[in-house]
């Protein structure tokens, strides 16, 4: 349910907000491309009928919406034998704010004025806990290591988001943030080679590619989840660096296109296809 106190917030493993390959990472897709712009709530029926055409068995989707609903992010209600479920306000609010970031996502960063965010920060080999939480949520927010300690991200505007992170690690009074400009020295290419692994992120983009040039299914609704279910990891592994930092062979701005281009002629029919589902759903009495 939604936090029955005020201090316990919802939790989400960055696997599953990443968009995993499980029951849960579908149904957070399911929940932000429907159930987010069609009023909030949906029935147990209808996300059955979903993860069905997903190749979700019926135990793992109940599964997943419960453990959903126990982490803060959906509440329940029975109405008769039947349940619907609603988002939480927090659940809203991450949903409102990872679409924006989903279809907003281009692969590269346009109009990069030439500053960096530089992050000088290490925490004690005894604190385990804190050296991880530095390490995933500064990679979280898109910043890259070109050595032990050392953290660097093309964005100025992440520097807040790097200092919250500090912070709840701890190590934020030892710890250096800097908004600096590239001086002299060798290639910055090598640099960003360091910091990120973009061969492996090209990979990626070169399957979705693939994967996404047609449609991967004739079901409407099946096709924009596998689409919006794939693209949404991309914000979360790559980068997005200015044109002059990366390769000539990058795919990401054509990968984004077809996203988007794909998801412009999918997602009508995919809306109208849910909203049939839901419908239908009102009439059993029993999910």
């Amino acid at each position: 349910m939604y936090p029955a106190t005020a201090d316990r917030a919802p939790t989400l493993s960055r696997r599953h907000a990443a968009g995993a390959d499980s029951a849960r990472g579908l149904l957070f897709t399911v929940l932000g491309e429907f159930v987010l712009p069609s009023g909030g709530s949906a029935l147990t029926s209808t996300f059955i009928d979903v993860f069905a055409r997903l190749g979700v068995e019926e135990k793992a989707g109940r599964q997943a919406l419960m453990r959903t609903a126990a982490d803060g992010w959906l509440t329940s209600q029975r109405q008769g034998r039947r349940t619907l479920w609603t988002l939480s306000p927090t659940a809203k609010e991450f949903l409102t704010d990872g679409a924006e970031r989903i279809y907003d996502f281009s692969g590269t960063q346009p109009d990069w004025d030439g500053r960096w965010v530089l992050v000088l920060a290490r925490a004690p080999e005894t604190e385990r806990p804190a050296r991880h939480l530095l390490r995933t949520r500064l990679q979280w927010a898109g910043f890259g290591s070109t050595a032990p300690g050392v953290w660097i991200s093309t964005h100025p505007d992440r520097a807040r988001e790097a200092e919250r992170v500090l912070d709840e690690a701890g190590v934020l009074g030892d710890a250096q943030i800097f908004v600096a400009e590239h001086f002299g020295g060798g290639e910055l290419s090598a640099m960003v080679r360091q910091a990120w692994d973009l061969d492996a992120i090209e990979v990626d983009y070169k399957e979705f590619l693939a994967e996404f040039a047609r449609a991967p299914s004739s079901d409407p609704l099946v096709r924009t989840v596998q689409l919006v279910h794939a693209w949404r990891r991309f914000p979360l592994i790559d980068p997005a660096l200015p044109d002059e930092l990366l390769p000539s062979w990058w795919s990401g701005a054509r990968a984004a296109k077809l996203f988007q281009r794909q998801h412009a002629q999918w997602r009508a029919d995919a809306i109208a296809e849910w909203h049939r589902i839901t419908q239908a759903a009102r009439w059993p009495e029993v999910d």
